[in-house]
């Protein structure tokens, strides 16, 4: 019953501290004003379709509106230091302290062939941002090999703040990688990459706003997550973080939070969030 209540804890203290991923759509920040409370942080996707002002407009609006909020600047979308350089001036001009740096899904378009060389200019640039978060890989990558995205943290510990997991729907994977994180002297702050509550039709067509071309690659990139998120019975957040919870549930883990891949469903992700935290609480003070 201890440990019962111990993942449950484990559990609502990760969904407190939630921040919520969006794709920038034209309808996103209304959906994000209607649906999302301002202590709520918003990361705002790198579109290669769409191209990253779209992200840093979507970045700049929600925060004038109140939300803390973290850009994506994908690497392989920007050209060199000097653009590098002219985007971080736009974005700490706007108050803007914290981003998220992939290497992104587009061909380069210049300099940056992955997120660490990205990185390095950042530190070369004086560091402008507090908080900059990296991806991570729990599962193994399609092109990389498991040694080396490990090794990657270790060679980016330096220029990052914070770790996001990349999606998967086994728990004993996060719990073999965290392990290996921290054995490796890994020590960021890890935030778990999980998605929220979706509908297939609303997903297929959230995923054709996107572009045609990126709706092509997204679609076949995410064909699993289409498959287990919308079968009867299937994944639920529930039962994943509930799975997870002993993995995280350590100090030595030092998973600080979620990260939930809305795939702009955005209403139906807070009403769940707020459901199971209500539900998370009974049980904690029972």
């Amino acid at each position: 019953m201890r440990n019962k209540r111990h993942h449950a804890a484990t559990m609502l203290r990760l969904l407190e501290n939630a921040r919520y991923e969006v794709l920038p759509t034209a309808s996103t920040e209304a959906k994000v004003l209607e649906h999302v409370p301002t202590e709520r942080t918003v990361t705002v996707t790198a579109s290669p379709s769409k191209g990253l002002d779209a992200t840093f407009d979507l970045a700049e609006r929600l925060t004038g509106h109140g939300y803390s909020v973290v850009p994506h600047i994908a690497a392989r979308m920007v050209t060199g230091r000097s653009e590098l350089a002219e985007i971080c001036d736009r974005l700490t001009g706007k108050g803007i302290t914290k981003v998220f740096v992939p290497g992104g899904d587009a061909d380069p378009v210049g300099d940056y062939m992955d997120a660490f060389s990205l990185l390095e200019d950042l530190a070369e640039l004086g560091r402008p941002f507090e908080q900059v978060g990296i991806t991570g890989y729990p599962e193994t990558h399609p092109t990389i090999s498991d040694d080396l995205t490990v090794q990657s943290m270790w060679d980016k510990r330096r220029h990052a703040t914070t770790i996001v997991s990349n999606l998967t729907f086994d728990p004993k994977a996060i719990s073999k990688w965290v392990a290996r994180l921290r054995a490796r002297g890994v020590t960021m702050p890890l935030l778990l990459g999980m998605p929220g509550p979706v509908d297939r039709t609303k997903l297929l067509a959230t995923a054709t706003k996107i572009g045609v071309g990126e709706s092509t690659r997204f679609l076949t990139k995410h064909r699993g997550t289409f498959a287990r998120l919308a079968a009867p019975g299937g994944f639920t957040g529930e039962r994943f973080l509930e799975q997870c919870a002993p993995a995280l549930g350590t100090e030595e883990a030092r998973a600080e939070g979620v990260h939930i891949f809305t795939f702009n469903q955005i209403a139906e992700t807070e009403a769940w969030r707020s459901r199971v935290m209500e539900q998370l609480t009974q049980r904690v003070s029972r």
